[in-house]
This record gives structure tokens, sequence and C-alpha cells, in this order.
């Protein structure tokens, strides 16, 4: 009798894991394509951002939506990632540290979205924050549900994965101008400073509704605002307009002088 209720438990567990198996064989996991990965963030610029609730590190609530008005920069990353996602970090807070220095303090925004809901609530982004060193008053790491990270994801083009490491995903940070429509996808850890800058710059000294005495002055930081590529920073660089001001005064003064010797000759000219 013993040995009979065994075999029948033997059976059945073989014949669960079997089952499994069979379950696993017949629904594979996702693959990642980079080049539909690609292909869908691409097609996301020009879409104007919706309306999501999402959850600070505090508690508070915020809509996105909320950030209409200034240049806004996404990133999507997640808390248990132990090299790419802290890079990526890393190194956007140096970009918009420069940014800022450059553009001023409160001229555009920054988001940090967590997007695996299982572990990254606000707790684990607020330590994500602190372990990145970003400490920026206009800079929020965002917490959200299953259902919200999937309808922004596809908003803004991400495509992920779940994989042995993690997720598997495209490097990828969105810049929404100031109506919240995705301007330009910037890939990569370590992107090039002025693939975000140079837009972020244009949009932020946008001339178009100012009066002339304002535009003037952001035509101005316009083009003063370059970059060093040597020392990989951006720079207020008053050398052009110091030069076309001493170019101004030469020829001032060489017209001056001209006049000056033609009123002299027409005195001396005889009678």
């Amino acid at each position: 009798m013993l040995v009979t209720l065994i075999s029948i438990l033997c059976l059945l567990t073989t014949t669960e894991v079997v089952a499994e198996q069979t379950m696993h064989h017949h629904t594979p996991a996702p693959q990642f394509d980079k080049d539909k990965a690609m292909a869908i963030s691409q097609a996301a610029i020009g879409k104007t951002l919706g309306s999501y609730l999402l959850q600070k590190t505090n508690g508070e609530y915020v809509d996105l939506a909320s950030f209409k008005g200034k240049p806004l920069i996404v990133s999507l990353i997640y808390t248990s990632c132990y090299h790419i996602c802290p890079t990526t970090t890393q190194h956007l807070n140096r970009v918009t540290k420069n940014a800022r220095q450059s553009l001023g303090d409160d001229s555009f925004n920054v988001v940090t979205i967590g997007f695996d809901v299982r572990r990254d609530n606000p707790p684990m982004m607020q330590y994500f924050a602190e372990q990145q060193n970003v400490d920026a008053e206009n800079w929020h790491f965002l917490s959200t549900d299953e259902a919200t990270i999937k309808s922004l994801a596809k908003q803004l083009g991400f495509l992920y994965f779940p994989s042995p490491s993690g997720f598997d995903h495209l490097v990828q940070t969105t810049l929404f101008d100031k109506e919240l429509k995705a301007y330009r996808q910037i890939y990569g850890m370590t992107f090039e400073m002025p693939l975000l800058i140079e837009p972020l710059k244009r949009m932020i000294l946008d001339t178009s509704e100012d009066n002339f005495a304002v535009s003037l002055s952001k035509q101005v930081l316009l083009f003063c605002t370059v970059y060093d590529p040597a020392q990989q920073k951006y720079k207020l660089d008053y050398s052009l307009f110091i030069g076309m001001f001493i170019g101004f005064m030469c020829v001032g003064v060489m017209g001056m002088q001209l006049v000056k010797e033609w009123r002299r000759t027409l005195g001396t000219k005889p009678s």
C-alpha cells in the first residue's frame, strides 16, 4: 500500500514538472530586438506627453502634464540595476549640472522614473538618487504602478523585457519641449554633451514671444554659450562680441579721421 502511494505521488510530481516544462516551452519570454526597439523609440518623436500620475520620493503625487512650460528631460531606470542605470544617471547629472550653470538653475526639469514597479517604490527611488549624488531641486525621482508605466513606456517609445540579468532595454533619454512634445531621443550611457544641451539651449533661449530687450539678451546668451571640447563643458564666451565691439570702434575711429581729413582738405582749398 505504501509503495503504491509513493508511486502515485511520484507520478503526479512528474506530470506537474512535464506540464510546467511544456507550458514554458510554448510561452517563451519575448526576445529583445534592438532594431525594433530603435524604430519604436524614434516613432515617439513629435508626440505630446499625456497626463500620468506618479509618486515622488516624499509620497506626494505629481502629474507629468504639470511640467508644461519648460523643457522636460525623462529617463527610465530600474533601481536593482548595478551598472548601466547608475552610470547613465551619473552622466545625466553631470550634463544637466553644466546646462544649469549656463542656462539657469530653474530653466528646465528632469524626471527619473522607475519602471520595475515591483521594487521601484518611493524609498528605493530616494535611495537610488542618493547613491548617484543627485540633489537638484528640479530633478524628481518617481514611482508608479504597472498600468501607468506600460502606458507611459508606450508613449515614450521605450521597449523593455525581463532578462536573467534584470531587463533588456535601450539606454534612452527623452527630451520634451516647453509644450511637452517629444523633440529628441538621446541614446547611450555617456552620450556627447551637445546632443542634449544644444537643443535644450535653443528651447530655453527661444525669443519668439519676448520683447526687444529680452530677445536681444537671449540672442547674446545663445551665441556666447559655447561647448569647449577640451574641457568637455559649456561656458560663456564673450570673445566674439568683444571682437565685434573692437572692430566697430576701429571702423568708427577710422571714419572720424577720414571725415576730419576731408574737412581739413576742404578748408585749405584755394578760392
